[in-house]
């Protein structure tokens, strides 16, 4: 008869007790203080990392923190939010970036031209891709103020994994280990549309922390041209499917549920076919039908809506 194995101590000890023991929990207190310092880091100098690359006044406030198992905290943050894993090398190897969508969408109708009095509230929803473009550079500015607070040797830049909607971030592994960790969560606001970002990051390397305020708010940050071009490469480099619509010569009912394969229905125009170009549902092009070598083509000959217009709906 096999013996079964020895329990080990650590194995029946209470995994709250051992994390505490190992440096991966600390008491309410001591965590609430070094959250609280960074939400005093992020007031005082995120507004002028933004100020300063784009010219726009944010507003950002401590709004508390929550501590907890890591999968628990990130279960609770939501569907209407951007979230990026992150590392810092010499500080944590692994933590969660969220900024609430309200913000992003509110931000890339800043950059496009949008008045203060014409931002409205934005209707909840999945950031699309060019928004997923903007949140990058969000995070790059919250991901700053952190590296400038905290005490970790090197100078290391974080490392920001592409963001995705909450909604689509990957499950982790069931055998993944858990770990303690604490949320500080941000108010921020743009104009009337206020949202919140945060950092879920694991106790373990919060309690190892002391938050270092650089001495003076004023932050060198890029120029307000560079902002508007990273932005605009970052555009520039979206896909968007488009698609063309040709209005062919009209048919009766009876003709047209006698089609079979093989048969030809002829364009509506005789000479320049008139084709109309779209992408999202929005009518972009006016353009005329042709062919290059063995290749079926169409032409641009004019614009049906602005510049502005157009990027405006590709956001959405």
């Amino acid at each position: 008869m096999t013996e079964a194995p020895a329990t080990t101590s650590a194995s029946r000890m209470d995994p709250a007790l051992l994390a505490r023991l190992t440096g991966g929990l600390g008491d309410r207190r001591t965590i609430e203080k070094i959250c609280a310092d960074f939400g005093q880091l992020y007031s005082d100098f995120l507004p002028d990392v933004f100020h300063s690359e784009t010219h726009l006044n944010v507003q950002v406030g401590y709004a508390g923190c929550e501590m907890g198992l890591m999968s628990d905290l990130i279960a609770e943050i939501g569907d209407d939010c951007v979230v990026a894993d992150a590392s810092l090398r010499n500080w944590c190897p692994g933590f969660l970036l969220t900024c609430g969508n309200a913000f992003v969408i509110t931000l890339m109708e800043h950059m496009l031209g949008a008045t203060a009095d014409t931002i409205e509230e934005p209707v909840q929803r999945p950031l699309s891709k060019i928004e997923i473009d903007m949140a990058v550079m969000v995070f790059e500015k919250i991901a700053s103020v952190l590296k400038s607070g905290v005490n970790a040797p090197g100078g290391f830049e974080a490392i920001i994994e592409r963001p995705v909607n909450a909604e689509d971030r990957p499950k982790p592994a069931e055998d993944e280990p858990d770990q303690y960790a604490a949320a500080f969560r941000m108010s921020i606001a743009l104009g009337p549309v206020e949202t919140e970002f945060s950092l879920i990051v694991p106790q373990r390397a919060l309690l190892k922390t002391t938050v270092v305020f650089p001495k003076s708010k004023g932050q060198q940050g890029k120029a307000q041209k560079e902002w508007a071009e990273q932005i605009g490469e970052q555009v520039r480099r979206s896909q968007v499917t488009l698609e063309a619509r040709i209005k062919l010569q009209t048919l009766t009912l009876r003709t047209i549920s006698k089609l079979a394969a093989g048969d030809v229905i002829p364009f509506f125009d005789t000479e320049d076919v008139h084709v109309d170009v779209s992408a999202n549902g929005k009518e972009m092009y006016v353009c005329e039908f042709g062919k290059s070598g063995a290749n079926y083509m169409v032409r641009v000959k004019d614009n049906v809506s602005s510049d502005d217009e157009i990027l405006r709906h590709l956001m959405s």
